[in-house]
């Protein structure tokens, strides 16, 4: 297996360095980030490891460390300047796995790297993550992460909405979520279907995502 690792670091040397030594090591390296987005970028990567620098634009490395943290156990490795006791203690109370002070040797930060997802991977793998307008669909645990709150969905509820985000910026049939849900059900009609959109929908609104679910009428639905 060949690992992602996503470098969450605003100075583009540093990122594209550790990025091409990664490479070297059989990593895949993803590090021209959009630091206002952070949360689309690790969806969109779904990485096995983070490398993730304190001070960045919009939000710091604690913030982000949060936010992944909440929908993720990923491996996360603070990399920053700022190495002084307090600054150590909160990345790994933040849910950091550890900390490397910058500047730091290529090739022990990739030793480092390669221990911990060794460590990690060699009893089983991370669960992928779905992301669309800030809200975090983890296919681990099925449940929807929106700005620190976790909804939770019935299991038709969430198939429904993996289908859809699965598909987002397309329109998925009624016929489509109905042979979805019912690969384990006995038996799925329209009317449930309508039920369990429309449950969904009242879970959306009250997380405050409005009209994340929309309607095609008379073929199917779409993230919006």
């Amino acid at each position: 297996m060949k690992y992602r690792i996503l470098i969450i670091e605003d100075d583009p040397g540093i990122a594209k360095a550790i990025g091409q030594q990664a490479a070297q090591w059989g990593l895949e390296a993803k590090y021209d980030v959009d630091f206002a987005n952070v949360m689309a970028e690790f969806a969109a990567c779904d990485p096995q490891l983070v490398l993730l620098d304190i001070a960045l634009p919009f939000y710091n490395g604690y913030y982000w460390c949060e936010r992944i943290r909440a929908v993720s156990k990923v491996p996360i490795i603070f990399i920053s300047s700022a190495s002084d006791n307090m600054n150590i203690v909160m990345a790994m109370n933040m849910g950091g796995d550890d900390f490397i002070a910058k500047p730091f040797d290529q090739a022990v930060l990739m030793a480092k790297i390669q221990a911990l997802l060794r460590r990690t991977y060699d009893f089983g793998g991370s669960a992928p993550i779905l992301e669309h307008r800030g809200a975090v669909l983890n296919t681990g645990d099925q449940s929807l992460y929106y700005q620190d709150q976790k909804v939770e969905l019935s299991r038709n509820e969430y198939r429904i909405l993996l289908s859809l985000m699965e598909s987002r910026g397309k329109v998925v049939s009624r016929e489509k979520l109905m042979e979805r849900l019912w690969q384990t059900d006995s038996y799925v009609d329209e009317n449930t279907l309508t039920v369990n959109v429309n449950r969904l929908r009242k879970k959306l609104d009250a997380a405050g995502l409005k009209d994340f679910v929309g309607t095609k009428f008379g073929v199917g639905y779409i993230v919006n």
